[in-house]
């Protein structure tokens, strides 16, 4: 499997998601398993199904956990020398060429995205055309309503 690009707050958030399924919810829900099984016909008890059904996505979702805390390569933004260039784990300060209105964005892993907390994906569209380029630059970034240009502003490592 290939390495996963984390940073150290994502990583950090993963393993907390991780701890906080296999120490709590794995216990309420082996709890409902069984107090569901004490009220007897489990064929037609829908809080047995239910109960199962929940056990399944955590088990699920502790292994893709798991699995993506062994295979990523954590990254610390403080530590880069980039040389002002984009990277991953960079902050950018953006200025929209048609509107002038300015962003700033942290280029982050796709488990950690989050537009409100201005996080963006690695393999977003907007991160792809900022990767390897300077203050100065101009991204051109294909989205759906057309072409858009940005102007990076400044490229920080926070």
């Amino acid at each position: 499997m290939a390495k996963i690009p984390l940073t150290v707050v994502g990583a950090e958030k993963l393993r907390q998601e991780l701890h906080h399924l296999k120490s709590v919810e794995r216990q309420k829900v082996i709890a409902a398993i069984a107090e569901a099984r004490a009220q007897g016909d489990l064929s037609e008890n829908a809080e047995y199904d239910a109960a199962k059904e929940r056990q399944s996505f955590i088990e699920g979702r502790i292994a893709e956990l798991e699995s993506k805390i062994s295979n990523a390569q954590i990254i610390d933004p403080k530590l880069l020398d980039a040389e002002g260039r984009c990277v991953f784990g960079a902050t950018v300060e953006l200025e929209d060429s048609a509107s002038g209105d300015t962003v700033t964005y942290q280029i982050v892993g796709d488990d950690e995205a989050d537009i409100k907390a201005c996080k963006i994906s690695i393999s977003s569209p907007i991160a792809r055309a900022l990767i390897g380029k300077y203050a100065g630059d101009v991204a051109e970034v294909v989205a759906p309503g057309g072409i858009k240009e940005y102007e990076i502003l400044d490229v920080k490592y926070i």
